[in-house]
């Protein structure tokens, strides 16, 4: 799950030793959360989603599937909040890669390039979609 010669990890720039370490651990985080693959998927793609509390802090604790922006916002928070242990119960493979071409674009910057650099999966729906 780490760099590769296709997908290499951004190289922080004019950055102080504290900042650029502050980013790699930063990086880290969510390096550690990723699942081993996206196989391991396998939330919900109908219904209404109920978010616990340590990813839900704040606003929306509560997700309609049918609704696209609330499907969106979900995916959103489970991925910036959720824990290792959650993303296999909150998010879906299918919806996951289906929703990523837009989805990426409302994460963050690291976020993004951890997730499209382990599954590669993910950058080539990005690229399709282009």
């Amino acid at each position: 799950m780490s760099s590769s010669p296709q997908h290499p990890a951004p190289a922080p720039m004019d950055l102080s030793g504290a900042d650029a370490e502050d980013l790699a651990l930063y990086r880290e985080k969510f390096r550690r959360r990723l699942p081993e693959s996206l196989d391991e998927l396998h939330g919900p793609t109908e219904g209404v989603v109920e978010l616990p509390l340590h990813m839900a802090w704040s606003g929306l604790t509560s997700y309609d599937m049918g609704k696209p922006r609330q499907r969106m916002g979900l995916y959103r928070t489970v991925l910036h909040e959720g824990l290792r242990d959650d993303l296999p119960l909150y998010l879906n493979q299918d919806l996951l890669l289906q929703l990523w071409p837009v989805l990426r674009t409302l994460v963050g910057r690291t976020l993004r390039v951890v997730w499209e650099n382990a599954f590669p999966e993910l950058a080539s729906r990005t690229r399709a979609a282009a």
